[in-house]
């Protein structure tokens, strides 16, 4: 057991209320919180209690998980937990069949920018496949994929995106986006020196010059789906005996988009060349015939391949970001390398002409 001081969203008066509104009894209250681990994460601090009850505890859970901010995060330029609390607070619950955690209480305040998530404890009954940054099995990442479109087809080209969930960039948005990610890339350039060479720098600064063309194909309005904006496959919680029940979580990042998004992101941004060069394709194939099988009949497989390409030279803005938002230098700077590699193994460059 680790003693330290919880914050005010794990009192025992707080977890009782929103466990009641999740549905245990009146009668029940919190009478105790222990924690059990806590550790922090790059964007936030993951805290798993342990509940004890006064009354008859029935379905009431034995653990729960405290998601909250990091406070040296405040002021950074990233919005943490903004994103992820209107993720649960709208999306989650309209989810069938589940796919994220169960959220028994979802709160941002936008003066303090203090967040927190109450959330399912999943650490019994599920795993991650492993532990950053080895991949999957093969067999893990085709569980994975399946689980990407199972979860891309039940959203795709809903009625509801852009309407009462999530709202899709206009012009302004866009140019504003834009902006921000040329003054990065400036700052960006000068930070890496010698160690981005000419010919990378020119092909940045093309890139950026296409940008707002690239970003029309987001700006479409069909076939596209809610992306997570992070999917890599360590937000994915595998159940440990087997079976359908994949969990995605980190939702910080979600966003109305094409799903190749998430899936250059998870291949071309994260895995070496080799492995990627080996499970691209075929998984790509896995995914749109799981897509199909799910009621998707409006997209075949050449249009994925496009928007795949698009997807993974659109990725070279990813580690531009991150360095922005002081993601360590160990995170981006692999990210980095790999896209780079990606773009010209997918002869991305001939979508700048």
């Amino acid at each position: 057991m680790t003693a330290e001081k919880l914050p005010d969203a794990a009192n025992a008066g707080h977890i009782t209320e929103a466990l009641r509104h999740s549905g245990m009894p009146g009668s029940t209250r919190v009478r105790e919180v222990e924690t059990v681990s806590s550790r922090p994460t790059i964007l936030s601090r993951i805290i798993r209690l342990r509940l004890r009850y006064d009354g008859a505890q029935g379905n009431a859970p034995d653990t729960v998980i405290l998601k909250t901010g990091l406070p040296e995060r405040i002021g950074s330029g990233w919005q943490g937990g903004a994103q992820e609390v209107a993720f649960y607070r709208q999306i989650a619950a309209e989810m069938r069949p589940i796919a994220t955690p169960r959220c028994f209480d979802a709160r941002w305040n936008a003066t303090t920018h203090d967040w927190h998530l109450l959330l399912e404890d999943l650490t019994d009954t599920h795993m991650i496949a492993t532990v950053w940054p080895l991949p999957p099995t093969t067999e893990q990442c085709e569980r994975i994929i399946d689980a990407w479109a199972r979860f891309h087809a039940a959203w795709w080209d809903d009625s509801r995106l852009g309407t009462s969930i999530g709202t899709r960039r206009d012009e302004a948005t866009t140019d504003r986006i834009l902006r921000d990610l040329t003054a990065h890339f400036a700052r960006f350039a000068d930070r890496l020196g010698d160690r981005l060479s000419p010919e990378r720098r020119a092909l940045y600064e093309r890139f950026l010059a296409g940008a707002p063309r690239l970003l029309g194909r987001s700006q479409r309005r069909n076939n596209v789906t809610l992306n997570h904006g992070d999917a890599h496959m360590w937000n994915v919680f595998l159940p440990r005996n087997g079976g359908e029940d994949l969990r995605l979580f980190d939702w910080d990042g979600w966003r109305i988009a094409a799903a190749a998004h998430d899936l250059a992101y998870m291949m071309a941004l994260h895995w070496s060349a080799e492995r990627r060069r080996r499970l691209e394709r075929p998984l790509l194939d896995r995914y749109h015939a799981t897509l199909f099988a799910h009621g998707v009949r409006s997209y075949d497989r050449a249009s994925l391949e496009e928007d795949y390409r698009r997807a993974v030279l659109w990725q070279m803005s990813t580690p531009v970001w991150q360095a922005a938002f002081d993601i360590p230098p160990a995170v981006w700077w692999n990210h980095l390398e790999r896209i780079l590699i990606a773009v010209d193994d997918l002869d991305c460059r001939d979508l700048l002409k």
